[in-house]
């Protein structure tokens, strides 16, 4: 059934917890919610973080529900003494929390089929206030609230929901979703991934398109380069499409000879894709980025082997993958190392032969149509030289990237993509 007469406009997020504060856990409900509610229509104006402390928390509601159609909060739900958001709310709108017969019988219930005795301290989890109405949680022991409320004269509504990501998901989606009146406008999004273009060089690419409102135009930095997103909001998907077209097409030209991908692509994944469709096979050889590479390959060819299984299940689980396997050679001697098994290395130090080089033997030893190799100093934290190597069984293709002397975690990334997508301009 839905709840209240009005529309829901407008959103914002209340994540509650200390560990959030101190970076123990990333807030990563908050960015789901915000991202579903924004491709349904509503307005996400703000999202905060705060810790387990019962003043802050009700004033971040009371601040909520001065400004916004719907508040979420996600955490604080347990049964212990630092999780406070049933005491928040309860605060706020001047009401007493009582243990719900129903909601005590149940959870008495769930924790018996887990074959234990439910502490008492538990029964916390079975309160309900007068202006809450039950969210049922299957797949945990904290049920959440849907409060109906007022504030300046509007209607409110505030959902509180578990924070395990898990539980907060299928909560949203079976029980609270369905008992919201949303908007009937719809969002629709597009989103250019791009490598080898700085967020301020694809700015001044894009002009004053960047300034625009609906269609908007924005750009984010990401590990695997720069994201623009154009975004248009309309009273249906069919019709807010229509409205972001002219800058699709305009964005896409713009960014044409740095784009790798759009929405949900992952750039080992399109090339992946690419050395499938042509029926190749890849090795990979890496020094200084210390098997990141290998690991972005092969989870990505775990996800396109499990869907091809899915759609023929009569196939071999890992069979005609595209990814072969890699070397991780840290050291220089693991490099030499190679030398036992029959292949020459002359160009062993950081450099184009160096990489071109281990590309080579890397094919021969896994025996695969292409070898890729990304060679750098050992030293991470002074690498600012860093040369991939393609070789395809004839010719080798070698390329340099320089980068400032940064974390030596950052240098690892972003030799991985750099490398990733030199592959990809050359299949």
């Amino acid at each position: 059934m839905t709840i209240g007469a009005t529309t829901i406009e407008s959103a914002e997020a209340l994540s509650v917890g200390t560990e959030l504060l101190l970076g123990e856990i990333v807030d990563t409900n908050s960015a789901y919610l915000a991202a579903d509610l924004a491709e349904r229509g509503v307005n996400i104006y703000w999202s905060a973080r705060v810790g387990d402390n019962l003043e802050r928390i009700q004033a971040g509601i009371r601040q909520a529900l001065e400004r916004s159609d719907l508040l979420l909060m996600s955490g604080g739900l347990g049964p212990t003494e630092d999780d406070m958001t049933r005491e928040a709310i309860a605060g706020v709108l001047g009401e007493t929390p009582q243990v719900d017969a129903r909601l005590e019988r149940e959870l008495r219930e769930k924790f018996a089929s887990f074959a234990r005795d439910m502490p008492e301290r538990n029964l916390k989890q079975a309160w309900l206030i007068p202006s809450a109405e039950t969210l049922p949680n299957p797949v945990g022991t904290a049920p959440g609230w849907l409060v109906r409320t007022e504030a300046g004269g509007k209607e409110r509504l505030i959902v509180t929901l578990p924070g395990p990501p898990r539980e907060l998901k299928r909560m949203w989606t079976g029980e609270v979703l369905p008992r919201l009146k949303l908007p009937s406008s719809a969002l629709f999004t597009r989103t250019f991934k791009t490598f080898g273009l700085g967020e301020s060089a694809a700015a001044d690419l894009l002009g004053e398109r960047t300034l625009q409102a609906n269609p908007s135009v924005a750009t984010y930095a990401k590990k695997d380069g720069v994201h623009v997103r154009v975004a248009a909001k309309a009273a249906s998907l069919a019709e807010a499409e229509a409205l972001a077209r002219p800058t699709l097409s305009e964005v896409e030209g713009l960014l044409s000879k740095h784009t790798w991908g759009v929405d949900e692509d992952e750039l080992a994944g399109v090339v992946l894709k690419t050395l499938g469709a042509r029926g190749l096979t890849l090795a990979t050889a890496e020094t200084f980025t210390a098997g990141a590479l290998g690991f972005e390959l092969s989870s990505q060819e775990a996800i396109r082997q499990k869907i091809t299984s899915q759609k023929t299940p009569d196939k071999t689980s890992g069979s005609n993958g595209s990814y072969a396997g890699g070397v991780i050679a840290w050291t220089m001697q693991a490099i030499s190392a190679l030398k036992q098994v029959g292949f020459e290395l002359e160009g062993l130090t950081p450099s184009e032969q160096g990489a071109a080089d281990l590309a080579k033997a890397v094919s021969k030893l896994f025996g695969s149509n292409l070898g890729l190799a990304i060679h750098g100093a050992q030293d991470a934290a002074d690498t600012q030289a860093v040369f991939a190597a393609l070789y395809d069984g004839n010719n080798t293709q070698t390329r340099s990237f320089t980068f400032p002397r940064r974390q030596a975690g950052w240098l690892r990334e972003r030799s991985l993509y750099a490398g990733l997508r030199f592959l990809q301009t050359q299949l």
